[in-house]
């Protein structure tokens, strides 16, 4: 690699605690079952997907201090990836500013109401801001009581954030109670009482609006909600004939989450679900990607400690126990176990060989696995036998298919995959991430998958130019991959742009002397550019000034997103003792907005059907890479052995 491209060390020096203490796959087997599962097994995913977020190693690194309400210096608050000043370091705490007047109306709406807001019960004082009467003071300001405060951010505040501090089923009950309150004394008449049924209503549908598809996936747990605030709604029609077209609007949002419409039958009606490796198929992979839920059936093998194997059918979304379930069911059917296991274990095994337990209860766990990382069942006994497969610690060189393929055709299927996966990620499962992990209500299924993909396209880089044999080709794969990553930049790709970066920047390609040496001045010029905009130093500043200047529809780097959410939530804490730091639910709304904004538009999307065209798409949506850094350092030594 020239001297005057920058080492890997300058995507490593900085390491985000909150992104690699969670622990995830640690080497050999984790002590006791459900070490790493869940929450931390996502963030330390996260962690491997990025290592040029690195700032303290987790071994040496001191905790980050988390900001207690009682101190001296309350934290400032990170930009998110967009408009605005970078971060100061964790260390440097200032007071927060509100700046805008969106910002300076909520926070007088809080002043408000933590010192005698009114209610729904004749403006009687109220405690201060408790989840309840954040409730209680939305409602007012959706009726009109609050003049001067900007509703409609007020209202989408509260909405991407309350899981956080409010669970759904208490905010449906809080919202119920409301609707059914008679205003008391005199000198409120019917009038005020239907304003503040109208509020509540128009809560309602905002709130039905936001979170339709996760509500559709709770089938009736959520659906009853709708149904019965319907039916009270009903019979206080003869009482006030003005809410005739809400209660209609209310009617419909209960027939739509109780009964899917045909396009969305049919869609569900799809035998297989592909997620990246655990199953695959050409022809389903090559349909276009749909967000997925957690009552998708999808395919899965399991694996014994010899390497054989079962092929399940399961939710998506289903328990470790219930798969453990399927696979002895189908155990007592093979041929090859005549004896029925006993007590068995779902274990996680990567190409490494790192292995990580997971407890019966843990859900959702598909999607939470590494690139290479297969499922295995064994009884506790057989742990230390467990080894990867064959065929992902063993490789063939050989020529790669790139070669016949343009640069240009493959950076157009890496964005549109890319955006297809994007798009399929819902708004909320952002806060889900980083705030609940494995205790969330709702799963960031899709969210998981555009993470796991980031790592993918990483590997594919290192795989493809360590497998070339010869000089001259990969001198030639060198230069299709910058071209790659400027093509996807230029389509504002900014997702598979850094992986691309990223895999051209793992040791194992960046110590080939000969191969970059090979590399013309102007690649080699473009690359260093390149580097720039992934340098970590100053909170990112080139990136986010690249990503300021861009217009929807753009495709984000993910992981940086969940960095500066996860250090938003750990700088600052979401309670004091009952009471809500809503301006730290403000600054995360806020940067959920801009994650919108960057959708807001639609990606043309391509629709050549050729079968050079659809042999490329198949060949960029189901990659093969190796993702052991072990075997590509061990790989790129045979190419140009160490200096001696």
């Amino acid at each position: 690699m020239p001297a005057g491209m920058k080492p890997l060390e300058k995507f490593l020096k900085k390491q985000t605690t909150a992104l690699t203490r969670a622990g995830g796959f640690v080497g050999g087997v984790t002590e006791k079952a459900g070490a790493g599962t869940g929450a931390s097994r996502r963030r330390a995913s996260l962690s491997r997907v990025v290592p040029f977020f690195r700032e303290t190693s987790p071994e040496s690194g001191q905790p980050r201090e988390v900001f207690s309400p009682d101190s001296e210096d309350p934290p400032s608050w990170p930009p998110a990836t967009g408009p605005g000043p970078a971060a100061p370091p964790p260390g440097d705490v200032r007071s927060p500013s509100l700046s805008s007047d969106e910002q300076s109306s909520e926070a007088s709406l809080l002043a408000e109401s933590g010192g005698g807001g009114g209610g729904g019960s004749g403006g009687a004082p109220l405690p201060s801001d408790t989840p309840d009467n954040l409730t209680l003071a939305l409602l007012d300001s959706a009726a009109g009581k609050r003049p001067g405060v900007c509703t409609e951010t007020l209202l989408d505040d509260f909405l991407l954030t309350h899981p956080i501090f409010l669970a759904a089923d208490r905010f449906q009950q809080v919202l119920m109670q409301q609707f059914s309150l008679e205003t008391q004394g005199e000198e409120c008449g019917g009038g005020e009482e239907a304003a503040r049924k109208r509020a509540v209503l128009s809560v309602v549908f905002r709130y039905l609006d936001t979170y339709r598809e996760l509500l559709q996936e709770e089938g009736e747990r959520s659906n009853s909600f709708p149904k019965e605030l319907y039916l009270c709604a009903v019979q206080e029609l003869s009482q006030y004939p003005e809410l005739v077209e809400d209660v209609l609007k209310l009617q419909r949002w209960t027939e739509i989450l109780h009964t899917p419409s045909v396009e969305e039958k049919e869609s569900r009606k799809k035998q297989v679900r592909p997620l990246f490796r655990h199953f695959r198929r050409i022809d389903a992979c090559l349909q276009p990607r749909e967000a997925f839920r957690g009552s998708d059936e999808i395919f899965c093998r399991v694996y014994t400690p010899d390497h054989s194997y079962v092929t399940i059918r399961s939710r998506l979304s289903c328990r470790v126990g219930e798969i453990l379930a399927l696979v002895r069911e189908k155990l007592q059917y093979s041929e090859d176990q005549p004896v029925l296991p006993g007590n068995l274990v779902l274990v996680a095994v990567t190409s490494a060989g790192e292995k990580a337990v997971f407890r019966p209860s843990d859900e959702a766990v598909f999607t939470t696995l590494g690139v290479n990382t297969h499922l295995f069942t064994c009884e506790p006994s057989e742990l230390d036998s467990l080894l990867p497969l064959p065929e992902e610690i063993h490789w063939t060189p050989g020529d790669s298919k790139l070669h016949d393929m343009s640069a240009e055709e493959v950076a157009t299927q890496l964005v549109v995959f890319d955006w297809e996966l994007f798009s399929c990620v819902h708004e909320v499962e952002f806060v889900c991430y980083v705030f609940h992990g494995e205790q969330s209500r709702w799963r960031p299924l899709n969210l998981e998958l555009v993470l796991q993909r980031c790592s993918e396209v990483q590997h594919w880089v290192a795989t493809e130019i360590l497998q070339c044999q010869s000089l001259p080709k990969r001198v030639q794969l060198l230069r299709k991959f910058i071209k790659i990553a400027a093509l996807c930049k230029q389509q504002q790709d900014l997702l598979s742009f850094l992986a691309v970066v990223l895999g051209l920047d793992n040791p194992a390609v960046s110590r080939l002397r000969l191969t970059w040496e090979g590399l013309p001045g102007k690649f080699r010029k473009q690359f260093q550019q390149f580097e720039s905009v992934a340098d970590p130093s100053r909170n990112h500043k080139a990136y986010r000034d690249l990503i300021t200047s861009l217009r929807p529809p753009l495709i984000p780097f993910t992981p940086l997103l969940l960095k500066d959410l996860t250090f938003l939530h750990e700088s600052c804490k979401t309670f004091h003792g009952e009471l809500v730091n809503f301006e730290k639910m403000h600054k995360v709304a806020d940067m959920v907005r801009i994650i919108r904004r960057y959708r807001s538009s639609q990606l043309a999307m391509d629709t050549e059907t050729s079968p050079p065209h659809l042999q490329t798409k198949a060949y960029v949506r189901q990659l093969q890479v190796i993702d052991n850094q072990n075997l590509l350092f061990d790989m790129s030594c045979k190419l140009e052995p160490k200096d001696p």
